[in-house]
């Protein structure tokens, strides 16, 4: 219950302290992109079940057909806008609303698609317990994910064998470690990381 009420109170205040730069962000994707600046994708929250993950599109048209996996920070079909909202992470604002529907929690394992969760041993099956959330141990600690990819031969196998066992691992301690001060402290963690 203290979870969710803080999720529900950040992400509220979060919307509206962000409001001018959610405005902002929106007039540039659309000097990229035409029609909506949301891009919604079907990932896989709590007990297994989908909802729509919100972002504010970063791709061309189409661009998800060609693999669901961003491969370096200058993929070809990333827009000149959407680089530099994946860059510094702002691509994911959009997400204080699933906080706040309560699909996700602000700190929580990162949602992936069914793809990707279709291959979890049942240890690792032990993430869709919580809530996915917007940050945690395995976003701080694979920040530089796209730039690995960028220099594997084989994006997808990197991806399934090497990055992802690890991620779930850094899930599992973070769900042996979830308390309300461990969630702060990763909120920081995030936000230094950033920065910097």
């Amino acid at each position: 219950m203290a979870k969710r009420l803080f999720d529900v109170i950040f992400s509220l205040i979060g919307l509206i302290l962000l409001s001018p730069i959610l405005l902002i962000i929106s007039l540039c994707v659309l000097s990229d992109l035409e029609g909506s600046v949301i891009y919604r994708q079907k990932r896989i929250g709590k007990n297994g079940i989908e909802f729509y993950l919100f972002k504010f599109k970063t791709m061309k048209k189409g661009s998800d057909r060609k693999g669901l996996l961003t491969v370096g920070s200058r993929d070809q079909r990333i827009t000149r806008t959407g680089y530099y909202l994946r860059k510094y992470k702002l691509d994911e604002l959009p997400q204080l609303m699933n906080v706040l529907l309560g699909d996700m929690s602000l700190v929580g394992p990162r949602p992936e698609v069914k793809k990707y969760t279709d291959l979890y041993s049942e240890a690792q099956r032990q993430v869709l317990l919580v809530k996915p959330g917007i940050t945690d141990y395995a976003s701080i600690e694979f920040s530089n994910e796209n730039e690995i990819l960028g220099a594997s031969p084989n994006p997808e196998e990197t991806y399934i064998q090497e990055i992802m066992p690890q991620k779930l691992l850094l899930n599992l301690k973070y769900i042996s470690e979830k308390s309300l001060w461990t969630d702060i402290r990763i909120i920081f963690s995030t936000i230094y990381k950033i920065i910097h």
